[in-house]
C-alpha cells in the first residue's frame, strides 16, 4: 500500500538507537573492527545511531580485498572516530553476506541511523574512497547524526525527534558534481548508479536532465535563428528543441521535432526519434503532453 508506515521497523529503530544512547562511544583508537554475526546488531546497526559505520565485506581468498581493505583500515584511522569500519569475514558469517544480498567482494556499504546505504563493488582508488566517505559523512550530519570526538567522548544527548533516512552517498556525490558544473563527473556518478542498479528510476531521471543541461551548456544564443533559417539543420533543430524544452515550452519542443521527423530518415530520424524518448522520460507518462506526442511519432514512424 503506498504511503504505508512500517510502525514495527519505527519501533526497531527507536530500540536501536535507545541501546545506542546507552551504549558507551567506541574506545579512543579503536576505528576499525572485526564483525560476526552475533555483534552485527550491537556493533553496527546499534552503532550506527552514534556515528556513520562502513561494512567491508572480504574474504580470505579475494585479492581485490587486499588492495582495499588496507586503504579503508588506512581512511579510518585518519578519520579518528568520526566513522567505523566494520570489517566482515563473509565466509565466517554467510548469513550477512545472504541478507544484504551480497554478489560479489569486496563490498562496501555503509550504514546509518540504523538504514543501509548502498555503497560500492570492487576495489576503488583512494581518491574515490575519500570521496564516498566525505558525501557518507554529508548524508551521517543531514540526518542528525551527533558523532564521536576524535578522544571517543560519548555523543550528545540523542533527540526524541525521529531520526530521517539518509541520503544515499552515491547521490550526494554526483550532486555535489552538478553544483560544482561538472556535468561530465554527474552523468559519469549517475550512470555508474545505474550499472549497479539498473532498475533505479530515480538516477535514470536524474540523468537524462543533466544530459539536457549538459547539451544546453554547449548551445550558442543563436541556435534558434538557426534552427528557423535552416529547417533541415538536424544540429539546429535539436539544439533548438533543447532549449525550448528546458525552458518549460514543451509544446513547442514537441512541434519542432515531430516536425523533423517527417523530414529525415536514417540515422538522423533515429537521433529525433531518441531525443523526442527522452522528453518523454524526463516527463513522465503521467504527463498529458506526452501520450498524443507518442501517438503522433508512431504515426510518423510506423
Amino acid at each position: 500500500m503506498a504511503g504505508a508506515v512500517d510502525l514495527a521497523a519505527i519501533q526497531a529503530r527507536n530500540e536501536a538507537a535507545a541501546r545506542a544512547a546507552e551504549a558507551p562511544a567506541p574506545a579512543p583508537g579503536l576505528h576499525v573492527i572485526d564483525v560476526t554475526e552475533a555483534t552485527f546488531q550491537t556493533e553496527v546497526l546499534d552503532r550506527s545511531f552514534q556515528v556513520p559505520v562502513l561494512l567491508d565485506l572480504w574474504a580470505d581468498w579475494c585479492q581485490p580485498c587486499k588492495q582495499l581493505s588496507p586503504l579503508l583500515e588506512k581512511l579510518a584511522a585518519e578519520g579518528n572516530g568520526s566513522w567505523i569500519l566494520a570489517k566482515i569475514d563473509v565466509d565466517a558469517n554467510p548469513r550477512i553476506s545472504q541478507a544484504l544480498q551480497v554478489q560479489s567482494i569486496p563490498t562496501v556499504f555503509a550504514v546509518i541511523g540504523g538504514q543501509l546505504v548502498p555503497g560500492f563493488q570492487g576495489a576503488l582508488p583512494e581518491a574515490q574512497l575519500r570521496e564516498f566517505i566525505v558525501a557518507v559523512g554529508q548524508a551521517a550530519r543531514e540526518a542528525g547524526l551527533p558523532g564521536i570526538g576524535a578522544a571517543g567522548e560519548q555523543p550528545a544527548e540523542q533527540s526524541a525527534e525521529p531520526i530521517e533516512e539518509p541520503d544515499d552517498p552515491r547521490f550526494v556525490a554526483a550532486e555535489a558534481a552538478l553544483q560544482d558544473g561538472d556535468y561530465s563527473l554527474a552523468v559519469e556518478r549517475y550512470r555508474a548508479i545505474l550499472d549497479s542498479e539498473p532498475a533505479n528510476t530515480e538516477a535514470a531521471l536524474a540523468l537524462g536532465q543533466v544530459r539536457l543541461m549538459q547539451r544546453i551548456d554547449g548551445i550558442d544564443a543563436d541556435a534558434v535563428r538557426r534552427a528557423d533559417a535552416e529547417p533541415d539543420n538536424l544540429t539546429a533543430q535539436l539544439a533548438a528543441a533543447d532549449l525550448a524544452f528546458a525552458d518549460n515550452d514543451v509544446d513547442a519542443a514537441f512541434a519542432r521535432l515531430l516536425g523533423l521527423l517527417t523530414r529525415t530518415a536514417g540515422e538522423d530520424r533515429d537521433s529525433v526519434r531518441e531525443r523526442l524518448i527522452d522528453y518523454f522520460d524526463l516527463l513522465g507518462p503521467d504527463d498529458p503532453r506526452v501520450a498524443p506526442a507518442r501517438r503522433e511519432m508512431a504515426r510518423v514512424l510506423f
